[in-house]
């Protein structure tokens, strides 16, 4: 089987999941990368490093911004000439747009935040969560070539290989799609640092890091102290701090941080969930993670549904305690 592998990269730095991807192709037979941008030698080489069979570079000065009409057209007649049976991409913002309108040109469909894949004779079968992640469903594209977007950390990724090359090959933008209408204007800073869907630790905090009374302090400065804690406990466990839609919502810490379903997905080895009661909406932003910690005072709380350890108490005794332990146990 040839699959068509799109390396989502931002200036450069490079969205992991697409090299799950191309683990994930190389799984079915040759993984063929794409590459789309301008000054991409550095994502190339990886891209060979890190399995890829061939790579197709399109350099382009019309690409040098990611603008949905010239990467869908020029990726749309790289498939034509080509005929790959799979196109994979990495689950991002700019992918799903990119994946639909690619689909609308060829013909055919995508298959959504595909966890599992497997051939019933000719056909792939994907594995994906509908209704809010309570369910999984096995599906299959009808249209040819398939196409799929795949989570973070939903499948191994690969060994780099230092030196390792393949196959160079380059191609061009479509035309058509480089007299697009749109133009980018600018970028603006945000937390660039705070990539959760990617960290293999993560220690979230929700309402519950703000409720301290011991403390005789307010709750937004309450909450400043539990968030402090539970990064402590991050950093020595090499995590990033995660957090509920109420801890955001409570301004008690930045959107970048929010798991959830109207945050951020994420498929850790290991997530602590401190002072989370266990809303639907969080539940399925974290249900795949391969350890799940639940701290909460209600023994009742629905996290613990999702646990596999669950201790009830206060989080500002346990985490402490649990920082102290690890620490000990680390040797740090």
């Amino acid at each position: 089987m040839k699959t068509f592998v799109y390396i989502d990269h931002f200036k450069g730095e490079v969205q992991p999941a697409s090299w799950e991807a191309i683990g994930l192709a190389k799984s079915f037979g040759t993984a063929v990368a794409l590459v789309f941008g301008t000054g991409t030698d550095e994502v190339t080489k990886a891209a060979f490093e890190y399995g890829a069979d061939e790579v197709i570079v399109v350099d382009d000065a019309a690409l040098e911004d990611y603008r949905a009409e010239p990467y869908a057209s020029t990726l749309s007649a790289l498939a034509s000439s080509s005929t790959p049976d799979l196109i994979l991409f990495p689950t991002t913002a700019r992918t799903r747009e990119l994946a639909a309108m690619s689909a609308v040109d060829l013909s055919t469909g995508v298959l959504t935040d595909a966890s599992k894949f497997e051939m019933n004779g000719e056909q792939l079968v994907a594995t994906r969560p509908i209704y809010e992640g309570k369910v999984l469903e096995k599906t299959v594209c009808s249209g040819k070539p398939v196409m799929a977007t795949i989570p973070a950390r939903a499948f191994p990724k690969p060994e780099r290989v230092a030196g390792k090359t393949g196959t160079l090959t380059k191609g061009e933008a479509n035309p058509q799609g480089a007299d697009a209408l749109t133009t980018v204007q600018g970028y603006s800073a945000s937390e660039s640092a705070v990539n959760i869907g990617d960290a293999a630790v993560i220690v979230s905090g929700g309402r519950g890091v703000s409720n301290n009374p011991s403390l005789g302090l307010d709750e937004a400065a309450t909450a400043q102290k539990g968030f402090e804690m539970l990064g402590e406990l991050a950093t020595l466990l090499g995590g990033a701090v995660g957090a509920s839609r109420a801890a955001v919502d409570g301004g008690y810490i930045t959107y970048a941080h929010q798991v959830g379903q109207t945050g951020k997905v994420v498929a850790p080895d290991l997530y602590i969930a401190c002072g989370i009661s266990g809303a639907i909406q969080h539940l399925v932003g974290m249900r795949n993670s391969k350890v799940i910690v639940a701290i909460n005072k209600d023994a009742d709380a629905p996290v613990f549904s999702q646990a596999r350890y669950g201790v009830v108490g206060d989080l500002f005794a346990i985490v402490p305690a649990l920082t102290e332990a690890m620490r000990k146990k680390m040797g740090k």
